[in-house]
């Protein structure tokens, strides 16, 4: 029974007669509107969110309805990022001397690589199919708008292969361009108004790493709460396409500076590098949340690439590593020594609070795969190779980085599936 109206009137008379119960419960009502997320996860019971890779969630662990650029979305039940590598006669995409844009640190045909098996690879996920790269569909949609990839070398080669997939839409060399101004590289594309974009950051935040091309500092620092030194050239931007994990690890720590690199005297302290790495991600969602509309932008973040330094981890001889590699591994479950699964799961706990939908580039388990798509010593070296390396080939290969075409053209596929399919 609803209690009398007299009674209701009573209790608002001596409410009107106590100011600060009033102030009190309108700040209370105020906060709770403002901050209703924050007071369900203060006294409620907080969720566990566990998602399919790749598939945004909320923190409440409902998936976002309609993303931007949208078009459909993956089959139910469908992991793009679980399958198998199956051989496709009709790759690669793109033919490297096709393609002017490649570094020469990349372009390992140029630089003397016997054999082209390692760009015939196609990526088929276990229980659906990936949509093919329509370049003509990507170049319309980023018509008046801007793509960019932030991060180390390892998202730049990401990058290069996108300009690859899209530069022969447009025949015309003076319809396009790429121009580089200090940690920002752009390609235009003039008659679609349409920019893709690289900057170099390899911790997202500001360190003392941050010269695109001075970088190879033993000694690393990263300075805490600094994201918008890099975020501002961040902003505007509809598309993002996050990396960050080789440059931390250096070890076990990681040293933070909590002052500015200009102080005489600077604070430092060292935290665990999962910790680090949770202060970044952090300071990367809180940009994001920021600076990003979800209504009108979209945000992805690949997780590590792996390398394959160690020829041991695959049952191979110790000592050696990627060099003269050609097959792939076939253990479904090989997981190398040097992808840290505590960041991984850094990054799922970071993500599962998120405010904003931020789609996961799962590209970790399906490149470990891949030993033999390394550019090894088949590329541009920085300095002169000594006698005793030229001796010893295994001890100057790189086997962190890929060649193109190759591997990091199915990473954009991938990145295509997720944007238009997610």
């Amino acid at each position: 029974m609803k209690p009398p109206l007299s009674s209701s009137s009573s209790l608002l008379r001596k409410a009107r007669l106590s100011p600060y119960v009033f102030t009190l419960l309108a700040f209370i009502l105020f906060v709770a509107i403002l901050y209703g997320e924050d007071f369900v996860c203060i006294f409620g019971e907080p969720l566990q969110i566990v998602t399919d890779l790749g598939q945004p969630v909320s923190r409440t662990g409902k998936k976002w309805e309609k993303l931007p650029f949208a078009i459909g979305k993956t089959e139910e039940g469908c992991d793009v990022f679980s399958g198998r590598w199956v051989w496709d006669e009709s790759r690669p995409l793109y033919q490297e001397s096709e393609c002017p844009y490649i570094q020469p640190q990349l372009t390992c045909q140029e630089h003397g690589r016997p054999e082209k098996d390692y760009q015939y690879w196609r990526w088929q996920p276990h229980d659906c199919s990936l949509p093919s790269f329509n370049a003509t569909f990507m170049l319309e949609t980023l018509r008046g708008k801007r793509m960019m990839f932030v991060g180390d070398s390892l998202n730049r080669g990401q990058y290069v292969s996108m300009v690859c997939l899209l530069h022969s839409i447009i025949p015309d060399e003076e319809a396009k361009s790429m121009e580089t101004f200090d940690s920002l590289t752009v390609f235009t594309a003039k008659e679609y108004n349409a920019t893709i974009e690289f900057y170099w950051a390899p911790f997202l935040l500001e360190s003392n790493s941050d010269n695109a091309v001075v970088h190879r500092i033993p000694d690393r620092i990263v300075r805490k709460g600094s994201i918008n030194k890099h975020g501002r050239q961040w902003k505007g931007v509809d598309i993002l396409v996050f990396n960050t994990y080789l440059w931390w690890m250096t070890g076990l720590k990681m040293k933070i500076l909590l002052g500015s690199f200009d102080d005489e005297v600077k604070d430092i302290v060292e935290l665990s590098t999962e910790d680090a790495y949770r202060m970044a991600m952090k300071s990367m969602l809180r940009w994001v949340r920021k600076n990003m509309d979800p209504k009108k932008t979209r945000v992805f973040f690949a997780s590590m690439s792996p390398s394959h330094g160690k020829s041991i981890d695959w049952g191979g001889e110790a000592g050696l590593n990627c060099y003269n590699e050609t097959s792939l591994i076939d253990d479904p479950n090989y997981w190398g020594s040097d992808c840290r699964k505590s960041i991984m799961q850094v990054i799922g706990e970071v993500f599962a609070e998120s405010k904003f939908p931020i789609t996961f580039l799962n590209i970790t388990q399906l490149s470990s795969y891949r030993k033999d798509a390394h550019t090894s010593i088949y590329k541009q070296q920085w300095n002169p190779l000594t006698p005793e390396q030229k001796a010893n080939p295994v001890s100057y290969a790189d086997c962190v980085h890929w060649c193109l075409p190759g591997l990091q053209d199915t990473w954009n596929e991938l990145l295509f599936a997720k944007l238009f399919y997610p």
